[in-house]
């Protein structure tokens, strides 16, 4: 059993946490191998942001700050990370495509998937998220943020791209806002018309009514930050993608790109172009993009869960990439198609299919996703002056996060510094 806290029932703004094994500080500018481990680490935070970090007996005591109301927490034979970034999620939809999952166990002819009357694909959640009311979007949503939160996300990429209409749209993205406003948890929106041409409207008119109506009034609105494009043989083209991200950027919002996940036909190298913010994917991206977008600062979001429920071909080859200079993210693409909430099921995929070092993994899904956002000057890392995002995990090894296949080890998270989950103790007997 877990127990779920919001910020109105926990009201100590000041936060000291002591005794930690092991505190990963998962400093900007260490190599993408380094998680600045402290050892009988601790740290104090006011005001939500984290003033003070150190290791020994009672050093918080001594920094200066008067911690006399402050929550003490004893970490002690506990790991102290970052709270994870996931800087690429499909967190707003209706629906489950369950049954389409469950017969591509055994059956991969789409043809007679539909003979047996599945609905497959992105169509099929978009049909059922058009129909959806906001109230049921925010409600199904705010499940998934919770266990998101119980397993230690606290900054959380989320998605339109299920309505495909102006209205849709919109409304996809004002269920972000309303997920902003109700839950501890933040919420960075990204507006993702670009994800599939619908069917029933001509190309040429869709691509207009995203670049003439929908970019102009949610730039209006201020509901997004990013503006998202698929570059992919089964979505968008190259040149169409550019349209969508400089008419993004002429209002304000920041291009991202999902590229190179089935076939490379040239996303990468826009994403390398346009200095967008991210690549995401990157299943087929040559050393040649790769070597342009680590120029660039393109961050290259890489996203096991999606290739494991869909059963990929080709891994995305995350040592290429990290040996090209990319700063490289991980997210779970949380989205019907492959539905997980936990940051260390990706991650222990990383490792274990992709290559990753356990290191690398923890470092792509805190400062590498707060990188991705753009939001790494305040938090993905452990350091004086950056939020106190935090999670607690019962362990007293890093290691074990990615060694412990599907539980979780988090057992508190902090979002500015005050307690939004503890998981509590099974009831027995």
């Amino acid at each position: 059993m877990t127990g779920y806290k919001t910020m109105s029932e926990i009201i100590k703004a000041d936060l000291v946490i002591k005794n930690a094994s092991q505190l990963l500080t998962c400093r900007g500018g260490d190599k993408p191998g380094s998680l600045g481990v402290i050892r009988d680490g601790w740290l104090v935070a006011k005001d939500g942001v984290i003033v003070a970090v150190g290791c020994g007996d009672d050093g918080w005591a001594e920094t200066g700050v008067n911690c006399s109301d402050a929550m003490v927490v004893d970490a002690t034979g506990k790991v102290v990370a970052p709270g994870f970034v996931d800087c690429h999620t499909h967190l707003v939809f209706a629906g489950s495509r369950a049954e389409e999952y469950a017969a591509r166990m055994t059956v991969d002819d789409i043809d007679e998937l539909h003979r047996m009357g599945i609905k497959t694909g992105i169509m099929a959640t978009v049909d059922i998220t058009r129909e959806a009311s906001r109230e049921l979007l925010f409600d199904r949503a705010a499940k998934r943020l919770i266990e998101m939160m119980e397993h230690g996300s606290t900054t959380i990429e989320s998605k339109s791209g299920y309505g495909l209409t102006v209205g849709d749209e919109i409304k996809l993205l004002e269920v972000n806002d309303r997920l902003n406003g109700e839950y501890p948890a933040d919420i960075v929106s990204t507006f993702l018309g670009a994800h599939m041409p619908p069917p029933g409207i001509n190309r040429a008119e869709y691509l207009k009514m995203i670049t003439d109506e929908m970019i102009p009034r949610i730039a209006q609105s201020k509901l997004a930050v990013f503006c998202d494009a698929w570059c992919e043989n089964i979505a968008f083209t190259e040149k169409e993608c550019e349209l969508v991200l400089s008419t993004g950027l002429d209002y304000g919002l920041a291009p991202r790109l999902h590229t190179d996940q089935y076939t490379y036909m040239g996303g990468s190298d826009l994403a390398a172009e346009m200095r967008a913010a991210s690549a995401d994917h990157l299943n087929y991206t040559p050393r040649s993009a790769a070597e342009k977008m680590a120029e660039a600062g393109v961050v290259g979001v890489l996203l096991p869960g999606i290739d494991f429920a869909g059963r990929r071909p080709v891994p995305f080859d995350a040592r290429m990439l990290i040996e090209k200079g990319m700063t490289v993210a991980l997210a779970t693409n949380l989205c019907p198609g492959g539905w997980t909430v936990s940051m260390q099921f990706v991650m222990a995929h990383a490792c274990r299919i992709n290559r990753m070092s356990p290191e690398e993994a923890i470092r792509a899904a805190t400062y590498g996703g707060a990188k991705a956002l753009r939001l790494d000057y305040d938090r993905g890392s452990l350091e004086a002056g950056k939020l106190a995002d935090i999670q607690i995990w019962d362990v007293d090894s890093y290691k074990d996060v990615i060694y412990r296949l599907g539980g979780n080890v988090v057992e508190k998270v902090f979002k500015r510094g005050k307690l939004v989950y503890e998981k509590t103790s099974a009831v027995t007997g």
